[in-house]
């Protein structure tokens, strides 16, 4: 039950992940995902969602959605009004609601993160008002299904539950947000489960206005690398089940791994530059730290937010180093947008997915485009293929305007 809510305990209850799904240009389960982020295989192609003829960049990590969409209580009809971000979305919960054995109930939080929503639909919108504004044909349900809440109401019509339901856009910390905030909400007694992710498709206002700002790689997306010019764009989701280790063992359930520690700050000190010494992200990277009881050196790896542009990255490497301190120079570090890129709200849900493949592998997912590390950057960039003992692993998520998000995960035993 969300509400009323009970009487904060003493010990915060801990929070574990039972079901997790995952869609990103790498492929559209779990399985595939872990194996592509382990190689750290490369899928970036030309897109073909919109035209871009006129962009600088031409390519990103586009989805190759199928055709039809898992079976739920959602209708022929009600499926044919989801949009391409919903379709992401909800084929990342579908994995993500079968795995822990939820059934249809009420007073179920979700907590969604995403930056664009349902931004191709207000693009259809926008030409057909232009090009025939005397047609209204389908325009009120565009108007409808734009709205990010409307994503959470199918997925709670698609599953059969009810509960409020949260939306958080915080640029591309909001993916790890969402999971943050969800984690917030079980901690404090506030909820027993709770359903949390992020998404974000691609749309053609989005990728011309990165395009436009000369954010996005004319080359290739180089994390950490001395010679980087620019980030990539993808698009993706990752959804989790999230729940009382109490609530799991009741039912006997597998648990795919811990969320031990979250921090957030926000630094305002630039629009879109982040604080060159990564002020904020050092506090956020402290915050997950006090908040899970650990040490910078109990740290196993480090899935950084490495978009892969100059100012990012070198604001990154300064609070990463700051942060580690001496345990800097052993410490792994790689970003895998180098393999999926930069899904904006989806980005910190992903990132997060990928840490709980590298726990229960324990494997090192690799910067395979790296060419030339940063000397900035006194960790070690993972560039290949690594096996490794890991108990601990932190992801970090910033975004424009100075939001930073932190989680830090733990494998189960």
């Amino acid at each position: 039950m969300l509400f009323p809510a009970p009487q904060s305990a003493k010990v915060p209850p801990r929070v574990v992940v039972t079901g997790a799904g995952i869609v990103t240009a790498l492929g559209l389960d779990w399985q595939t995902n872990a194996e592509g982020f382990r190689q750290g295989r490369v899928a970036f192609q030309p897109v073909t969602l919109f035209d871009v003829s006129r962009q600088r960049v031409k390519s990103a990590a586009q989805v190759n959605l199928p055709s039809d969409l898992p079976s739920t209580r959602l209708s022929k009809r009600q499926r044919s009004r989801l949009d391409r971000a919903a379709k992401l979305l909800l084929l990342a919960a579908h994995q993500a609601w079968n795995q822990p054995g939820w059934t249809p109930c009420s007073h179920l939080p979700v907590v969604l993160g995403t930056t664009s929503g349902g931004m191709s639909l207000g693009e259809t919108y926008y030409r057909q008002a232009i090009e025939r504004p005397r047609n209204h044909h389908r325009q009120a349900g565009r108007v409808i299904h734009y709205q990010p809440q409307r994503h959470g109401l199918d997925l709670a019509g698609a599953f059969g539950f009810s509960g409020p339901i949260f939306v958080i856009a915080n640029a591309c910390a909001t993916g790890a947000n969402a999971v943050g905030h969800a984690w917030q909400l079980i901690r404090n007694a506030r909820a027993e489960r709770v359903l949390a992710g992020g998404y974000d498709a691609l749309s053609q206002l989005v990728f011309s206005g990165f395009d436009s700002l000369q954010a996005l790689s004319p080359t290739q997306c180089r994390p950490f690398d001395a010679q980087r010019d620019g980030l990539a764009l993808g698009e993706g989701a990752a959804v989790f089940a999230l729940e009382t280790v109490a609530s799991a063992e009741r039912r006997r359930a597998d648990i795919l791994g811990e969320i031990v520690g979250y921090g957030a700050t926000t630094d305002a000190h630039h629009l879109t530059q982040p604080h060159p010494q990564g002020d904020a992200a050092l506090g956020a990277m402290n915050a997950a730290c006090q908040s899970a009881g650990l040490e910078p050196s109990q740290i196993d790896y480090v899935n950084a937010h490495g978009t892969g542009t100059p100012l990012n990255d070198s604001a990154e490497a300064a609070a990463i180093n700051r942060w580690a301190g001496a345990h800097a120079p052993t410490l792994p570090v790689s970003s895998t947008k180098s393999s999926v890129g930069h899904l904006l709200g989806g980005a910190g849900a992903v990132e997060m997915a990928v840490c709980l493949m590298a726990l229960q592998g324990q494997w090192l997912p690799p910067t395979s485009t790296l060419r030339e590390p940063d000397p900035a950057a006194r960790f070690p960039v993972v560039r290949q293929p690594t096996a490794a003992k890991l108990e601990y692993a932190l992801t970090n998520s910033f975004g424009f305007g100075g939001a930073n998000a932190t989680l830090i995960l733990r494998r189960w035993p």
